[in-house]
């Protein structure tokens, strides 16, 4: 009796020898419920790439697919797409084969076209000057208000098409702090000197060289735009985990914008030989804000780009405020800054530390925000711009999996 309860005995029975123990209850399949949270993601995908972008934008790193088993993020995405079932009227990839042919066809002439289009502010720009110089009276306000029409409305056109184009969010705020900052670089260098000799007195001479300097690097900063979107992406579909391709990535950032900037030195001083102007400090620290502003809305984070250049007006707009604010009476310390830097470094340094602040802060935020790989794949969804949290972005034609 004492050995048939033994042998009996259900769970407390030993395992004969040679066979597995019973399987533990509870989840066997760590990825299952990942797959079921993420199914629209994996349905949709194209690739496992679109699937590793995707769950980086919600939040799983590398650490977190070691909870599933993967060393990686890649790895993780490539089971749940191999997973994943797939019909024929959910597939995209047909029609994405479809339009990578007609891109290829129609390649070199839509590149060309772009090409031209981007040198079209600069041109214009430079007519628009050459007009100035040649009239005077209401023939030059009149040849000025039809130049700066005509250099707005050709990049517009330019930010419309080609590697400068946003496809995602857009903050309708950043163009009337990029026409400030515009504004400032033609007519504001002297404010601030003017103010603090007592003035301002008449109309504020033009700084046209700034001005035709940042119209003609449009082109290039176009180049290194496509340059910067090429190479991250050849760099993500050869990385196998994220940390990978941040590595990579960010010497790549740093690169392209330390060649937008020698560039635009050169225009400047190009420029300079035709127009004499002491703006160069102003001017590349404009023109280096404006891009890398440009650079972020294109990937998606429109809430830091139009933060950065708020932050540049707003520092312009303090200057000649302290300024007057120091001659009401027992107010002169406020005064006293702006007056120091003016008096040390010429009109010129306030403006040149405005911008120059606000791009530093946005290249230390895009040289962690632009090395994520979902800053490469997928669009930006509505909602908040939080540092330090997961960005929810999706495809153009997906809805948001929760």
């Amino acid at each position: 009796m004492s050995t048939s309860r033994i042998t009996g005995a259900g769970e407390d029975a030993p395992a004969k020898p040679g066979k597995p123990p019973a399987p533990r209850r509870g989840p066997a399949d760590p990825v299952k419920a990942l797959m079921h949270r993420h199914r629209e993601l994996c349905e949709r995908a194209v690739d496992p790439l679109e699937i590793a972008a995707g769950l980086e934008a919600h939040g799983v790193t590398d650490r977190t697919a070691s909870r599933f088993r993967h060393r990686d993020v890649f790895s993780l995405a490539e089971e749940l797409y191999a997973r994943v079932p797939r019909g024929a009227e959910s597939d995209p990839r047909p029609a994405r084969t479809g339009a990578r042919v007609a891109e290829s066809r129609a390649g070199h002439a839509g590149r060309a076209g772009r090409a031209l289009l981007a040198l079209l502010p600069g041109a214009v720009c430079v007519l628009a000057v050459v007009a100035l110089e040649a009239t005077d009276g209401a023939a030059q306000l009149a040849a000025g208000a039809a130049g700066a029409a005509g250099t707005a409305v050709a990049l517009a056109l330019c930010l419309r098409r080609g590697p400068l184009r946003a496809t995602g969010r857009t903050v309708p705020a950043v163009r009337l702090w990029t026409v400030w900052l515009l504004a400032y670089a033609a007519y504001g260098e002297g404010l601030p000197e003017q103010i603090a000799d007592g003035g301002p007195e008449g109309p504020l001479p033009l700084t046209a060289a700034p001005l035709v300097a940042l119209a003609l690097a449009v082109a290039p900063a176009a180049w290194c735009a496509r340059v910067f979107s090429v190479q991250a992406r050849r760099k993500l579909d050869g990385s196998r985990g994220l940390e990978e391709f941040a590595s990579g990535a960010r010497p790549l950032l740093l690169s392209v914008v330390a060649f937008y900037v020698c560039v635009l030195t050169a225009l400047l001083v190009l420029a300079g030989l035709v127009l004499p102007h002491d703006a160069f400090a102003p001017a590349v620290t404009l023109g280096t804000l404006l891009f890398l502003a440009r650079l972020l809305i294109v990937h998606g984070f429109p809430e830091s780009a139009a933060a950065g250049l708020a932050a540049a007006c707003a520092a312009e707009v303090a200057a000649p405020a302290l300024l007057l604010a120091g001659r009401l009476p027992g107010c002169g310390f406020l005064a006293s800054p702006v007056e120091a830097a003016v008096g040390a470094w010429g009109a010129g340094s306030v403006p040149a530390i405005a911008c120059g602040a606000a791009a530093l802060g946005l290249l230390a935020h895009a040289t962690a925000a632009l090395s994520r790989a979902s800053a490469h794949t997928v669009q930006t969804a509505p909602g908040a711009d939080t540092a330090g949290e997961p960005r929810q972005q999706q495809h153009p034609h997906r809805q948001q999996h929760p």
